[in-house]
C-alpha cells in the first residue's frame, strides 16, 4: 500500500510539473512584452505574434495530442513534449531577433499541446475512484498556481535581470520532470484501435493560422495586398474543409455531434466570447500599465494579483452554489460583473493611479471571472456522457485558446499600431462588450438541470450522436 501511495505521489508530481510549464508560459508572457519589444523591435505587431504564435500551435494541435498519446504511448509523448518545450524555451531565451523568437514560440506551442493531455492521461491511468477525483483536484490547484507565479516571476525577471530568463527558467522544472519520469519506470500504454486524423490537424492549423496572420499583418500591408487577402481566403477555405473533414473522418478530432447537446453547444459559444475578452483585456492591461502608465514590470504583474486571490478564495464556494442552483445564473451574472470592471478601465488616465483607476476594475473583473469559470466548465462537461468528458474538455480548451488568439490578432484593428490612452479605453470597451455577449449567450442558451446526453457510436466513427 505504501509503495502504491509513493508511486501515485510520483505520478502526480510528474503530471503537475509537466503541465505547470505550459500554464506558466501562458500567464508570464504579457508582462514581458514591452521589454521584448524594446529590445527586439517590431512594436505591437511583434507583441501580438509572440503571444499568438504559441496559441496558434497549442490551440490547433491540443485536440490531436490525445490521439498521439493513445497511438505512441503517454510516456513517450509526454517525454517528447518536455524535451521540445525545453529546447524551444532555450531558443526563445537566446533569440537574436523577433522573427526567431516567434518561430521558437510556435515550437513551444506544439510542445505544450503534447504536455497537458498526456499529463492528465497518466493521472487517469494511475488513479481511480475518489483518489482520481482528488488527484485531478490537486493537479488543478497546483497548475492554477502558475497563474499566480507567472506575472510575478515575469515582472521580477524583467526588472532585475532580463526578459530572457522568463523562458530560460522553464529548463529547471523540465529537467526535474524528466528525472522523475526515469524514476517512475512505468510501462507505456498504447491503444491499437486509435488512429490520427493528420489531414484534420493540418487543415485546423491552416484554418486558424492564416486568418490570424492576415488580421495581424493587415496593419502593415493593407487588406488589398494579395498576401493578406489570399491568406484570409485560404484560411477560411481551410476552416470550412476542416469542418467537412470532421464530419466524414473515421475518428475525428472534434465529434461535431457533441455540439447538438444544448449546454455543450451554447456553453462553447459563451466560452468564445468570454475567453476572447479575458485574453484581450489581459493583454491590453499588462501593456498599458507598462508602456503608457510607466509601471515597472513587477508592479504590472502584481496589479492583477487580486484576480487570482479571489479565484482561489471563492472558486470552490461558487462551484458548490452552482451545483446547487444550476450554472445559468452564474454564467450570466459573472461576465456582466467582469464587464463592469472593464467599463471602469475606460476612465483610466495616462497616470493610471492604481488605487482609484485600476484596483476597482481589477476587483470587479476578478469577482466576475470567479463567478463564471467553474459553472461554465460544469455546464459544458456535465451536459455530455462521462465517456466523452476527455474530448469534451479538450474541445472546450481548444475553443478558449483559439478565441484568445483571435482576440489578440484583432488588437491592431482595435487600438491601432501603438497603444495609447485612447486605444486602451477603446479596447476596454470592446472587452466589456464581449463579456456582455458572453453573459447574454449564457442566459439564452444554458439550461439548469440538464442531464448528460446519452450517446450512441456509429460502427465506422467515434463521433457521438445525442439522442432525443
Amino acid at each position: 500500500m505504501a509503495l502504491m501511495q509513493k508511486r501515485q505521489n510520483l505520478v502526480l508530481a510528474i503530471a503537475v510539473l509537466a503541465s505547470f510549464v505550459a500554464f506558466l508560459d501562458g500567464s508570464v508572457i504579457n508582462v514581458a512584452l514591452p521589454a521584448i519589444s524594446r529590445e527586439l523591435g517590431g512594436g505591437i505587431s511583434t507583441q501580438q505574434w509572440v503571444v499568438d504564435a504559441y496559441l496558434i500551435t497549442l490551440g490547433s494541435l491540443i485536440l490531436v495530442a490525445g490521439s498521439l498519446s493513445d497511438v505512441y504511448g503517454r510516456i513517450v509523448i509526454l517525454r517528447l513534449g518536455l524535451i521540445g518545450f525545453g529546447v524551444s524555451s532555450l531558443l526563445c531565451a537566446i533569440a537574436p531577433t523577433g522573427e526567431i523568437l516567434i518561430i521558437a514560440r510556435a515550437v513551444q506551442g506544439i510542445s505544450g499541446a503534447l504536455l497537458v493531455p498526456s499529463s492528465l492521461a497518466i493521472i487517469l491511468s494511475n488513479f481511480s475512484g475518489a483518489a482520481q477525483a482528488k488527484a485531478i483536484g490537486q493537479w488543478t490547484g497546483f497548475t492554477s498556481a502558475a497563474f499566480i507565479l507567472g506575472p510575478l516571476l515575469g515582472g521580477v525577471f524583467v526588472d532585475l535581470a532580463s526578459w530572457r530568463y522568463v523562458f530560460a527558467i522553464n529548463v529547471v522544472p523540465i529537467a526535474v520532470t524528466l528525472y522523475l519520469l526515469a524514476l517512475l519506470k512505468q510501462k507505456d500504454e498504447r491503444d491499437k484501435g486509435t488512429s490520427i486524423d493528420y489531414l484534420g490537424a493540418v487543415l485546423g492549423v491552416f484554418g486558424v493560422g492564416l486568418p490570424v496572420f492576415a488580421l495581424i499583418e493587415q496593419e502593415h500591408f493593407g487588406w488589398g495586398n494579395p498576401i493578406i487577402l489570399g491568406s484570409m481566403v485560404l484560411g477560411i477555405l481551410a476552416l470550412a474543409a476542416f469542418i467537412w473533414r470532421e464530419k466524414v473522418a473515421r475518428q475525428p478530432m472534434v465529434p461535431l455531434g457533441l455540439f447538438a447537446v444544448r449546454n455543450f453547444g451554447w456553453g462553447n459559444i459563451a466560452t468564445t466570447f468570454i475567453y476572447a475578452a479575458f485574453a484581450l483585456g489581459g493583454f491590453l492591461l499588462a501593456v498599458f500599465l507598462q508602456q503608457v502608465a510607466g509601471y515597472p514590470a513587477t508592479l504590472a504583474g502584481l496589479a492583477t494579483l487580486p484576480v487570482t486571490v479571489l479565484s482561489i478564495l471563492l472558486s470552490s464556494r461558487v462551484g458548490a452554489l452552482a451545483g446547487k442552483y444550476g450554472p445559468r445564473l452564474f454564467m450570466t451574472v459573472g461576465p456582466l460583473v467582469a464587464a463592469g470592471g472593464f467599463f471602469l478601465f475606460m476612465f483610466a488616465s495616462a497616470e493610471a493611479d492604481y488605487w482609484t483607476q485600476i484596483l476597482p476594475g481589477v476587483l470587479l473583473f476578478g469577482l466576475g471571472l470567479t463567478i463564471t469559470v467553474a459553472p461554465l466548465t460544469s455546464a459544458i462537461l456535465g451536459s455530455i456522457d462521462a465517456r466523452q468528458a476527455g474530448i469534451g474538455s479538450a474541445i472546450n480548451n481548444a475553443v478558449s485558446r483559439v478565441a484568445g488568439l483571435i482576440a489578440i490578432a484583432f488588437v491592431g484593428v482595435i487600438v491601432g499600431s501603438k497603444l495609447e490612452v485612447g486605444g486602451f479605453q477603446h479596447g476596454s470597451a470592446v472587452t466589456a462588450v464581449l463579456l456582455v455577449l458572453g453573459g447574454v449567450t449564457s442566459w439564452i442558451g444554458i439550461r439548469n438541470g440538464a442531464k448528460p446526453a446519452p450517446v450512441t457510436f456509429d460502427a465506422s466513427s467515434t463521433a457521438a450522436a445525442p439522442q432525443g
